[in-house]
C-alpha cells in the first residue's frame, strides 16, 4: 500500500500543466524557415503567375520500364511502419517528458535549453532534482503516459526502434532489387525546379493535375518521399545511438558529428517534428486526391475506386487503436512482461557489442559542467547521518560476498591503495548530461585485493540511500563491467571531496552506463553469482520498482 501511495503522487501529480516554451531566436528561425518558401511561392505567382509543368518529365505517361503499382512487400511495409511509427512517437514523448528541456550543449545548465515543456523555471538556491522536474503526459499522448514511467516507455520505444528499423532495411533492400526505387529516387537535378513549381501550385492552393501515384509521384512528392526515406529516417537512428554512453564513450567523434550529445538529442525531436510534417500534407493529399482509390493503391494493390480500400483501412485503424489500448494495458497491469521481453530480445546485442565497447573518452578541465543536475532521494540512514567530516570520518566501506579476502576499508585507506582521475560525460537515463572530473580507485584494483571466486559473475553495490518506493537503493554491474578501467569508486568530484547531493562519501562511476547505475552513498559493495541474488532479481533497486534495463549502455 505504501508503494501505491508513493506511486500515485509521482505519476499522477496535482501539477499536470505543459507549457511549451522557445526562446525567441529559436522561434524566429523556426518562424523564418516555416514562412519562406509560402512567402516565395505566393511571391512568384504574385509577379509571374502560375509556372507551367507539361514539359516535366516526371509528368508524362510512365513507360515500360517504370514501376507499376505497389507490391505486397511494399503494402505489408507500409502498414508496419505506421503502426512501429505510433509506438516510437507516443513512447518518445514519455521519455521526453521525464527531462522536459531540449539543448544545444553538452552542459545543460539551467536556462541553457533552447525549449521546454515545462512551466517550472528553476531556481538555482533550492535543490531541484532532474526527478523533480519531469512532467506528467496524458496516456492518450504518451506510452506508457503519467509522470516517470520512462523505465517503460525506453522498453516501447527500443522494441519498436528495433522492429520499425528492420522493416525499414527490408524496404529499402526490395526498393533496389525492384524497379519501385525510381519512385522515390532523382536521377536528374531538374527535380528540383519541377518540384518548386508543384510547390507554388500547392502554396497558393491552385493544385495541380496529379499524375497518377499507382505509376508515379509527381516531384515534389518524390522529393519528399526521398527526403523521409533517405534522410529523416537515417538520422533518427543515428541521433539515437548518438545519445548512448557505451558508443559516446568509445568514440568520442560519433557524437561530434551532430554537435554532441544533446544536439544529437534535439535533433532526434526535430527529425519527429519532421515525420509530422510530412504526415499532416501526405494524408491530406490522399484524402482530396481521390482516397477511395488511393486507400485501394496502398492496401490492396489495384488502381480502382470501389470501397473495400477504405473499409480496411478504417479498420486497419482501429486495429492499431486496439493495439495501443493493449500496450497501456501492459504497461500498467503487466509491466514486468514488457521488461524482461526487452532483455531477451535486445538484451544479448546490448551485452554481447555495446558492453564490450572500451571507455575512453576523455575532456579537459575547461570542459567542465558549470552545472550538474542533482538526482535520487537523500538518505535517511541514521548510519550516515553521523558520518562527520564530509561523511568520511569513521566511514569503512565494507566489502564482502563471495571472495577469498573480505575488507573493510577507510577512505583514507582507500586512498592509500591507488587513485585514478578521469574527466568524463555522464549520461542520464532521464536524458540530461554534465561534465565533471571525478577522483577515486578504479573497481580493478579492489577486485584484485578481495580475489573474487569463480562463480562469481556480479557486483552489488549497496547504498545508504532509499529507492523511491523504500527500501535500500542498489544497483549491480557484471563483473565484465566492473572491470572496466574507467569504472570507480569516487571520493572526489571536480578536485573537492564529494558532497552529501552528489553521493558522499562514495559514488560510483561506470562510463559506459547510464546515471541510475552509478549508485551514490555507497555503504558496501558485495560480490555475488548473479544478480538474481539480490533483491527482486531484476538487478537493482530501480529495475525492481520502476522495470529499468538491467544493461544501461543506450
Amino acid at each position: 500500500m505504501a508503494k501505491n501511495v508513493l506511486e500515485n503522487s509521482l505519476a499522477y501529480p496535482a501539477d499536470r500543466r505543459i507549457r511549451v516554451h522557445v526562446k525567441l531566436p529559436f522561434l524566429v528561425a523556426g518562424f523564418i524557415l516555416a514562412v519562406t518558401p509560402v512567402l516565395a511561392a505566393w511571391t512568384w505567382w504574385l509577379l509571374f503567375g502560375l509556372p507551367e509543368m507539361a514539359a516535366s518529365p516526371r509528368l508524362i505517361e510512365p513507360s515500360a520500364s517504370d514501376p507499376s503499382g505497389f507490391p505486397v512487400w511494399l503494402r505489408l511495409a507500409h502498414f508496419v511502419n505506421l503502426l512501429m511509427m505510433v509506438l516510437l512517437i507516443r513512447s518518445g514523448l514519455s521519455i521526453l517528458m521525464d527531462h522536459p528541456r531540449l539543448y544545444w550543449n553538452d552542459h545543460c545548465t539551467l536556462d541553457s535549453e533552447w525549449i521546454r515543456f515545462t512551466p517550472v523555471i528553476v531556481d538555482r538556491n533550492t535543490v531541484w532534482t532532474a526527478k523533480d522536474d519531469s512532467r506528467y503526459i496524458s496516456p492518450w499522448i504518451g506510452l506508457p503516459g503519467f509522470r516517470h514511467t520512462i523505465g517503460i516507455a525506453r522498453h516501447w520505444h527500443f522494441l519498436s526502434a528495433f522492429f520499425w528499423l528492420a522493416n525499414g532495411l527490408i524496404f529499402v533492400a526490395f526498393l533496389f532489387f525492384t524497379n519501385q526505387w525510381k519512385r522515390l529516387v532523382p536521377t536528374d537535378l531538374s527535380i528540383f525546379t519541377d518540384a518548386w513549381k508543384v510547390m507554388v501550385h500547392y502554396a497558393t492552393f491552385n493544385l495541380p493535375v496529379e499524375p497518377d501515384g499507382f505509376y508515379r509521384y509527381n516531384p515534389l512528392q518524390q522529393l519528399s518521399y526521398f527526403g523521409i526515406v533517405f534522410v529523416v529516417a537515417p538520422v533518427s537512428v543515428l541521433t539515437g545511438l548518438a545519445m548512448s554512453p557505451a558508443i559516446d564513450n568509445w568514440a568520442g567523434w560519433y557524437p561530434r558529428l551532430f554537435g554532441g550529445r544533446q544536439a544529437a538529442r534535439s535533433i532526434h525531436f526535430l527529425a519527429v517534428c519532421g515525420y509530422l510534417a510530412f504526415l499532416v500534407p501526405h494524408v491530406g493529399m490522399v484524402v482530396i486526391t481521390g482516397f477511395a482509390q488511393n486507400m485501394n493503391h496502398i492496401i490492396f494493390g489495384t488502381d480502382d475506386t470501389s470501397p473495400g480500400g477504405l473499409v480496411v483501412f478504417f479498420t486497419a485503424v482501429a486495429g492499431i487503436i486496439a493495439i495501443c489500448w493493449a500496450a497501456h494495458w501492459i504497461s500498467w497491469q503487466r509491466p514486468r512482461w514488457v521488461q524482461v521481453g526487452f532483455r531477451r530480445i535486445l538484451g544479448p546485442f546490448q551485452r554481447q557489442l555495446l558492453n564490450r565497447l572500451p571507455s575512453r573518452r576523455q575532456y579537459t578541465r575547461a570542459d567542465i559542467s558549470p552545472y550538474f543536475w542533482p538526482n535520487g532521494k537523500m538518505p535517511h540512514d541514521p548510519e550516515w547521518e553521523k558520518l562527520g567530516n564530509l561523511r568520511r570520518q569513521g566511514f569503512k566501506l565494507k566489502i564482502f560476498g563471495q571472495v577469498k579476502n573480505p575488507v573493510e576499508l577507510g577512505i583514507d585507506e582507500l586512498q592509500r591503495l591507488g587513485r585514478r582521475e578521469q574527466i568524463t560525460l555522464h549520461h542520464c537515463i532521464q536524458g540530461w548530461s554534465g561534465v565533471a572530473q571525478w577522483g577515486g580507485i578504479t573497481l580493478v584494483q579492489l577486485i584484485e585485493l578481495v580475489k573474487p571466486l569463480p562463480e562469481v559473475k556480479a557486483v552489488v553495490f549497496h547504498s545508504f540511500g532509499d529507492g523511491h518506493y523504500g527500501g535500500e537503493y542498489y544497483d549491480t554491474l557484471t563483473l565484465e563491467n566492473a572491470n572496466h578501467p574507467e569504472t570507480l569508486l569516487a571520493w572526489e568530484m571536480n578536485d573537492k571531496p564529494l558532497t552529501d547531493l552528489h553521493g558522499a562519501p562514495l559514488r560510483l562511476r561506470v562510463e559506459n552506463q547510464l546515471g541510475y547505475k552509478m549508485v551514490k552513498w555507497i555503504k558496501s559493495v558485495e560480490f555475488v553469482v548473479s544478480e538474481k541474488e539480490v533483491g527482486k532479481g531484476y538487478g537493482g533497486k530501480n529495475e525492481d520498482d520502476e522495470y529499468y534495463p538491467v544493461v544501461a549502455n543506450i
